[in-house]
């Protein structure tokens, strides 16, 4: 009974210690009848500068922290007016100083971060106009709505629109 005590312990102990700080997060829904399931590390913004320190404009961000943000169909859907077979997607984002902003389904769902990203393995790319508020979003969050997806972190919102094909 003491070693057993002495192992909850450790591992309580190991388990704090080792929290990742951008904890994995799962956004699960229906869209028109099609599940919808986006996996993702959930950083805060930490008082820091996000779009154009963090994250940098016009280069490829994983869109989350740690493994890649995945997004997944079970059936085919149409995304900003183009088709998308149903699977499991790497998801990606290419924030823009002005303008529109690029938004990433690729075939290679189990990267590491962006180091490893391929353009030639993109399923789809559409732009998308980010809305801009005044409220600070602190935590990266992803949620699937009645018609879309919706991803908001710092005072940035990118409404991805999903329909049935």
């Amino acid at each position: 009974m003491k070693n057993l005590k002495l192992l909850l312990v450790f591992t309580l102990i190991t388990t704090l210690s080792c929290a990742q700080k951008s904890p994995r997060q799962q956004a699960d829904g229906k869209i028109d009848g099609v599940s919808v399931a986006v996996d993702y590390g959930a950083p805060s913004v930490k008082e820091r500068t996000i779009w154009g320190g963090l994250e940098k404009y016009g280069k490829v961000w994983r869109a989350g922290a740690n493994e890649n943000t995945t997004v997944s169909f079970d059936k085919d859907v149409t995304i900003g007016g183009e088709e998308l077979a149903a699977g499991k997607y790497g998801f990606f984002i290419i924030p823009n100083k002005s303008g529109n902003w690029t938004v990433i389904f690729n075939t290679v769902n189990d990267s590491w971060g962006s180091s490893k990203y391929d353009e030639s393995k993109d399923a789809l790319r559409i732009d998308i106009t980010p809305e801009f508020g005044d409220e600070n979003q602190e935590q990266l969050f992803f949620g699937v709505m009645d018609d879309s997806i919706l991803f908001a972190w710092e005072k940035v919102k990118l409404t991805i629109p999903v329909t049935i094909k």
